[in-house]
Order: structure tokens, then sequence, then C-alpha cells
């Protein structure tokens, strides 16, 4: 029996995504928390995803903080390799996991057919799917809804609390209250993704106990968003200037939960107040299109100026020129469209799903605009975009990018280092022994590190993967 607990990071350890952090108690117990996809790694994804670092089997028990693939991405993959332990979450995010995870293998089946036909082509072997659709329903079948704010046990020594945090519905600070062999408990928080308190649906993020240790991320550590802009004018000026002035289309990719649906609200307030030109506008993603039904269903979660945009509106996400696209044919059917129109699409990193096609019709046009609302890893098709790359590459060929590419970070999901900051601000910071740094890239984490220190914070660490650390 060890003395203290442990911490070791199997993921987002000095990268953003891929999230999955093992905790193991005095009793040996090991709790996985979130077990995440690497995403926009380029050619090394697949490999990395393929290796856990640890044995599926030995894991007891996994906690989520939300339901983005690169924090669940890989449950199913946990299930098939010999996890057979509970899965503990709150009501949204396993609604969202529900479908995001069935999502998962089937955009893997699709894909994988078109890249194993090229390997055949080229005498290669063929690649094995991480999981299929078995194993999604079995990780679903494995997960056990908890309440948010309310302490529960987990195995023989650990108390943890989920506290919504406002990055996506359903997403929480992980709280665990973890007992040494000999002294007080010892407390930890996981932050998971931070929210922000702007967000345009979601109440939050609401101040996390006391901790010892705080697992952080780290993702727009270097950066702040702007304050100047007003998102709705924002977004209302550059549909006017292409769809109006130029005849063209508006392309967003956009991730499927939270930013769609906040995509959604502002078109809806902007129909709502007749200033949206009279333009079809179409949600094409069937991931998307049920995210929203279950975004609709969890209003618990929701701010007050929604809340009270839906006495006066009603459904803030339905209006008359809103189009939701779930059948292929019909997906199919938008680009043959002529006039202008505004099409969002998942993923919000341009990586798969519809709206890599949207983007192949579109990015030569130079009265199209193509506007990323999010974050993007570098060797993404939208990291591309926001790199300005004068030519990209799109299901094997080259295309030109003489579309206007415009980039609203306001939109992000993700606090920038002043939000995190304000965040771990309800923290008696001489109290704290140490920050652990995850979920960025290593020289954001560094500035942010700085930063921290400057606020007195006494020891700001980067997790390095696979390398444990003691809980004392």
């Amino acid at each position: 029996m060890q003395l203290f607990p442990t911490l070791c990071s199997f993921g987002a350890a000095q990268k953003v995504t891929g999230s999955k952090h093992l905790i193991t108690s005095i009793t040996g117990e090991k709790i996985l928390l979130d077990c995440g996809l690497f995403q926009g790694e380029g050619k090394d994804s697949d490999e990395m995803n393929r290796h856990w670092g640890f044995e599926p089997r030995e894991i007891d028990y996994v906690i989520l903080s939300h339901a983005h693939i690169d924090h669940t991405g890989l449950l199913p993959k946990l299930v098939k390799d010999g996890f057979t332990g509970p899965i503990f979450c709150n009501s949204g995010t396993k609604d969202l996991c529900e479908i995001m995870l069935l999502d998962g293998a089937f955009i893997q089946k699709s894909d994988l057919k078109r890249v194993n036909k090229r390997r055949l082509e080229k005498g290669q072997p063929t690649i094995e799917a991480l999981y299929d659709e078995d194993d999604a329903f079995q990780a679903i079948s494995q997960m056990s809804v908890v309440d948010n704010g309310k302490p529960f046990k987990v195995g023989d020594s650990t108390w943890v609390t989920l506290i919504l945090n406002a990055h996506i519905l359903g997403s929480a600070a992980i709280h665990m209250k973890l007992l040494p062999l000999e002294g007080d408990a010892i407390t930890f928080t996981f932050t998971g993704d931070i929210g922000r308190d702007s967000d345009q649906i979601l109440d939050g993020p609401f101040p996390f106990p006391q901790s010892d240790y705080i697992l952080c991320e780290s993702t727009y550590g270097d950066r702040l968003h702007s304050v100047n802009e007003d998102v709705k004018d924002q977004l209302l000026k550059i549909v006017h200037e292409t769809c109006v002035e130029k005849g063209g289309k508006v392309i967003i990719p956009a991730f499927s939960v939270d930013r769609t649906q906040e995509l959604i609200y502002l078109l809806d307030q902007l129909s709502f107040e007749k200033a949206l030109p009279t333009i079809p506008v179409y949600i094409d993603s069937p991931l998307s299109v049920k995210a929203t039904n279950i975004m609709a269903k969890h209003q618990e979660e929701f701010n007050p100026e929604i809340l009270q945009y839906i006495i006066k509106d009603g459904n803030p996400f339905d209006f008359p020129q809103l189009h939701y696209v779930s059948k292929v044919e019909d997906s199919k059917a938008i680009n043959t469209h002529e006039g202008p129109a505004i099409i969002i699409s998942a993923s919000g990193m341009a990586e798969a799903g519809r709206i890599k096609h949207h983007i192949m019709n579109n990015i030569e046009n130079p009265n199209n605009t193509i506007i990323i609302v999010g974050y993007a890893t570098p060797y993404t098709l939208a990291g591309q975009l926001i790199q300005g790359k004068e030519e990209v590459r799109i299901f094997g060929d080259l295309f030109q990018v003489n579309a206007r590419v415009e980039r609203m970070g306001n939109f992000s999901a993700h606090a920038d280092y002043l939000e995190m900051i304000d965040f771990l601000s309800c923290q008696k910071i001489e109290d704290v022994k140490k920050v652990f740094l995850v979920h960025g890239d290593t020289d954001v984490m560094d500035i942010f590190a700085e930063k921290l220190k400057n606020k007195g914070f006494k020891k700001v660490n980067k997790m390095i993967w696979g390398e444990p650390v003691e809980l004392r």
C-alpha cells in the first residue's frame, strides 16, 4: 500500500487533446479522469490513440469532465480493451455521449473506408477502426449519472464532486477528496476545460472548493479574447457583406455541441430583430441536430439572459429561415443551391464530417466567406485556413483558397488567460501546494505558468506524459 495518492497523465500532457489523467489511491484503486481522443496531430494521431501507457483492465473507475471527443472519444476502446467498471458523469454529459460516441464510430467507419481503399491501391495493409458501434453502446451502458454539486463516493477512499464550469452542456470541474495513509484528506481539482462567464447560453462557471492540488487546463494561456467586438454585430456584418453584397455563401465549421447552438441562438436573435437577411440557414450535421435537441432539454444549466429570451421568443433554436439537415441527399442538395446561404456544419476543426465537402465546394469562390469560430490545431484544415495558407489539401486534392477567411475568436468556449485566472481566484492561493498544467502547447504552458506565478501561485509545473507525481 502506498502512503499517498498519485497523479499521472497519459494524454493532454503538453498536448491540447487526448485528456487522460490517472489517479491511484492509497488502496491501489485506479481512477481515470476523462478518456479522450488525440486530435489534430496529423499522421501521429492514429498511432497515439492506439497506445494507452496503462492497462485498461486495471482501471477501476472513470470520471468525465465533459462530453467533447478529446475527453471521451476513447471510452469505447477502453471498454473494448477490457475496462468493466462504472463511468461517472452528470446527465448532460451522458446525453451528449450517447450521440457523440456513436457518431465517432460512424465517422471512423466512413473515413477508414476511403483511407483503406487508397492504402490497398498502394499495396499497403488496411487500418482497423479503434472501435465500433457495439463498443460505443457498451461504454454508454456503463455510465452512471451523478448530480452536480453533490459529493459521491468512488471506491474505498475517495469522494468526488462535479462543479459546472460553463464550457459546454454538462461540463464540470472534478473536485476530489483523497485519503492518505495518515493525516487529513488531500483535496485535488481537475478544472476540465474552463468555460466563460460570457457564454451565450450556459450559466457559470462556478467556484470550486479549496484545493491542495489543481490540475488546470491551459489551452488559451497566452491570449485574450477580444472585448471590443460584439459577436452578433460582427456576424451580421460578415453575412451582409458576403450574402447580400456579393451573393455568396457563409460557411462555418462549428463543433456540434455548444458552438453550433450559440450560432443558432445569435441568428435567432437577429431574425427576431428582423435584422437577418432573408436567406436560408442550414445546420448540416445529424450530430448537431441531435445535440441541439438535447441542449433544449437541459434548461437547468441555462443562464438568466437566455431564460428571459425564451419567455419572450419561445424556442431560441428555431426561426423561419432555419433548416436542420440530417439526410445525406439533403446535404448534397445544399451544394446545388445557387443563391446566398449560411451553412453551419461539423466538425469545428474541419477535419471530418460534411463540412469538408462544403469547404471543398466553396473555397475557390471569392464571393464566399469561411468563418473559423473556435480553436483549431495547426495540422487541421481549419488551422491551415487560420494560418492564411493559399492552398489546402481536401480529400487528397489541392484547392486554392480564394474565399475570404475570417476568425471570430469570441465564439470560443475556452476561457482566455485572464478568465482562467479569474476561475482560480476562488482559491486561497497560499494554501495551494502546486498547480499542474495540461491541455496546452508547451510554449503556451510556459507563458501561462509565469502569469500564475505572478499571481502568487508558488509552484506551477507542466505534466509530463507517463510520469507520476505524488500528492502529499
